[in-house]
């Protein structure tokens, strides 16, 4: 790797996370941490979406190494590299359009990382006027977003094997899920509760439970291409239970498409792993409806900020289940739609950051 490619490309993360803080200038908003953090967890969200966007259209080898393509900082400028690698193998991983794709993920990825790296500076500054905890969350998120870029390093130099890839999808929702935490943290106003209503923490743990376990499950699905292994619904290919084999879904240290010991994936693996996926989503859609009711009357009886924000919270979690609901049967019925695909990915995102929330609001304060 290049000491210019590295500057290169040192400059483009600078130049991609300065454009909010610009636009944010512009419009005469004061950058406080908990605006800076908005900022970042509203972009994260679309760098979620923009990363399930490289991978539905085959893009994540599109530049086949890291972190330049061919060792330039620019599609243009490896053009002849590509153009061989496209005439070589014309349905292969490599084109024009997909090294573009491949490399406006890392470049939007370094402006994330420079934004979390803003935050960090930031809280260490004001360190003596907020809480401790803050500043040691934005110092471990920044931590955790260069544990998330070697991630995305890993899924391209070991091609796209399928615990990788999840593994840098989770890494993306957990990010999400700490600056959901910071941005709750540096508001003036959080109407936090003052006493914990009975079990209420706990049965919102155990829902962002299910919920991430769901996630995972809908995540190897998605990086073992396994989304039409079942291609209709409600049954699996005509039938409730169809011939599956578990043991090869569900190891995990394997290529992608392959088996542990190296021969092809049986269509029974694949389906497999799409069966699961569905199966547990109604334990989620059980899980969401008895916590909805459970505490719906609780969100109805006052009208403090903490109910309100309790109410609007129940309303979203609700909708999203629906939405996840109608995407994840579109994407069996109406073969696998970008768009849909799209959606059912950013309502996962969505649901990590609504049942974060859930838990952040029966997280009583702490008494000073």
């Amino acid at each position: 790797m290049s000491l210019m490619l590295i500057i290169q490309l040192a400059a483009i993360a600078l130049f991609m996370g300065a454009i909010p803080l610009i636009v944010n200038a512009y419009r005469g908003n004061k950058l406080g941490l908990h605006h800076l953090s908005s900022i970042t967890l509203f972009i994260t969200f679309d760098l979620v979406l923009f990363g399930a966007f490289t991978r539905l259209t085959d893009s994540g080898l599109g530049c086949p190494d890291w972190p330049g393509c061919y060792g330039h900082s620019n599609p243009l400028l490896a053009s002849d590299q590509i153009s061989l690698a496209q005439s070589q193998m014309p349905f292969g991983p490599v084109s024009q359009s997909k090294a573009w794709i491949e490399m406006l993920h890392r470049y939007f990825a370094s402006g994330v990382g420079f934004l979390i790296l803003s935050m960090a500076i930031l809280s260490w500054i004001n360190r003596k006027k907020i809480e401790k905890w803050i500043t040691n969350l934005a110092i471990g998120l920044f931590f955790l977003v260069c544990l998330q870029g070697a991630f995305g390093a890993f899924t391209v130099t070991l091609k796209l094997q399928p615990i990788i890839v999840t593994v840098h999808l989770l890494l993306a929702l957990l990010l999400l899920m700490g600056l959901v935490v910071f941005n709750h943290g540096t508001h003036v106003n959080q109407g936090e509760l003052k006493k914990d209503p009975q079990y209420l923490r706990v049965h919102t743990i155990g829902l962002l439970l299910v919920c991430s376990i769901q996630i995972f499950l809908g995540a190897w699905v998605s990086t073992n291409y396994a989304v039409l292994a079942c291609q209709d619904f409600p049954s699996c290919n005509g039938s409730l239970v169809p011939s599956m084999d578990f043991q090869n879904g569900f190891t995990f240290w394997r290529e992608l498409g392959k088996t542990e010991t190296g021969d092809y994936l049986p269509i029974e693996a694949l389906i497999a792993i799409h069966w699961l996926h569905r199966v547990f989503a109604a334990v989620v859609f059980l899980s969401v409806t008895t916590f909805y009711f459970n505490y719906r009357k609780l969100s109805l009886s006052g009208t403090s900020i903490w109910h309100l924000s309790l109410r609007k919270w129940l309303k979203v979690l609700v909708g999203l289940v629906v939405l996840q609901f109608v995407t994840g049967i579109s994407n069996v019925v109406l073969n696998w739609p970008l768009i849909a695909a799209l959606i059912h990915t950013g309502g996962a995102a969505l649901l990590i950051i609504t049942s974060t929330k859930l838990l952040l609001l029966a997280t009583p304060k702490p008494n000073n």
